[in-house]
């Protein structure tokens, strides 16, 4: 394998070509669904809404009844949600809630601010238009048309927009199953004390959040110690238990770094280290058929490889449609004098300056080791290969809630 450094858009390219989507299909419960690819297209069985309705509080009328403000007419009927009344007497006016179903010979909806009410009557002080204040049957969805698409991965609004459809449980793609390694022995859980030269294990829980925010099962496998042959044991395991290995720490070239010959030993590897910073030593391969990926060690390294790298493989496996994260240009709020030799991804929030507008600010610290950046930062900035930044400068701009 050669040893010059791979460039991310090749890395993708490779990793979207050995892809395959996960075929495994199930069926849950409308609740259990949020985070789930759906399986097939959904779509609507009746008209939404499936009659016309009030779309405020107010009076409907016949507008062929009103012709000048101030006119008086009986209150004939009162009409609230759920309930149905009788058509309209000519010359009435029946009294409606939002929701209502609009009377047979009624054309539009005189806002209650609009009126004036007292002893059985309401005087009309506006006059509407015909149709105004009226939600059409099928304004929203038409019956038969499709409302979401397969591939489509389901959030909280599209669960909202299923149940008003009837829809009580979906097809969706089996979630894949993912075990987390994490190597090293200065490793350890959080709750016990720490000794000398110790850290506590964070990348795990970095994992676990990201991927359980992606719909897909987590299998934590532990801290493994730094050795060749506790390395293999744990990726055996884990390959005979999940869809898909991700390991931290490992993979550079120490001598305590075991992660490669243990995934060589077992399997193959068809990457290893990209031109990208933070996350140089990524690597990926197959442990006994199944995809490996060896992130680094380093927790924003971790983050970063897994959000640019990791999730777009996971979401064509899971048979997503979309798979790039989502985008803004932004006008940079710092200057970079230096270009560096690989792309970089760099921890900025939105503010606004002086003129009103949102530029990027960057976290005075980018090392690869330093946490709070990713929680101060709102996103990362892309730094194109061998480019400086100047200040103003339009920079891609990757939002974190569009990872999470």
């Amino acid at each position: 394998m050669s040893s010059a450094l791979i460039p991310i858009d090749k890395a993708l390219d490779f990793l979207m070509s050995v892809a395959e989507e996960n075929p495994d299909v199930i069926t849950v419960a409308l609740p259990q669904a949020l985070g789930c690819v759906l399986a097939d297209s959904q779509h609507a069985a009746f008209d939404v809404p499936d009659f016309d309705n009030s779309a405020m509080d107010g009076y409907a009328i016949n507008t062929a009844d009103i012709p000048e403000s101030g006119v008086t007419l009986d209150v004939s009927q009162t009409i609230a949600a759920g309930h149905v009344g009788s058509p309209l007497k000519s010359g009435t006016a029946a009294r409606i809630f939002t929701g209502g179903k609009i009377p047979q010979g009624a054309d539009a909806v005189v806002i209650q601010e609009n009126t004036r009410a007292e002893n059985g009557q309401v005087t009309i002080l506006g006059i509407p238009a015909k149709g105004e204040n009226i939600r059409l049957q099928g304004h929203d969805i038409e019956k038969g048309s499709e409302v979401l698409t397969r591939g489509h991965q389901l959030r909280a609004q599209d669960l909202g927009m299923l149940a008003s459809l009837g829809i009580a449980s979906v097809s969706v793609k089996r979630p894949l199953r993912v075990a987390i390694i994490n190597t090293g022995d200065e490793v350890i859980a959080p709750g016990q004390p720490l000794g000398p030269g110790q850290i506590y294990d964070s990348n795990s829980f970095t994992l676990e959040g990201l991927l359980t925010g992606m719909g897909m099962q987590v299998i934590k496998k532990g801290i493994v110690e730094d050795s060749l042959a506790s390395t293999e044991v744990a990726l055996k395991s884990a390959a005979s238990d999940a869809d898909c290995i991700i390991s931290t720490g490992g993979v550079s070239v120490g001598d305590e770094d075991h992660v490669r010959q243990a995934v060589e030993n077992l399997g193959e590897l068809g990457l290893w280290k990209l031109a990208i910073k933070p996350g140089k030593p990524f690597s990926y391969g197959r442990v006994a058929g199944v995809p490996f990926f060896g992130l680094p060690g380093n927790p924003v390294a971790v983050f970063v490889t897994f959000s640019m790298l990791v999730r777009p493989y996971l979401l064509k496996i899971q048979g997503c449609r979309t798979l790039a994260p989502p985008s803004l240009q932004i006008k940079s709020g710092f200057s970079l004098a230096s270009a560096n030799s690989r792309l970089e991804f760099v921890r900025v929030r939105l503010q606004t300056n002086a003129k009103g507008e949102q530029v990027l600010e960057a976290f005075g610290n980018q090392g690869s080791s330093i946490m709070t950046s990713l929680s101060w930062a709102d996103g990362l900035a892309e730094i194109p290969l061998g480019e400086t930044v100047a200040l103003d400068q339009y920079l891609k701009f990757i939002p974190f809630n569009g990872l999470l």
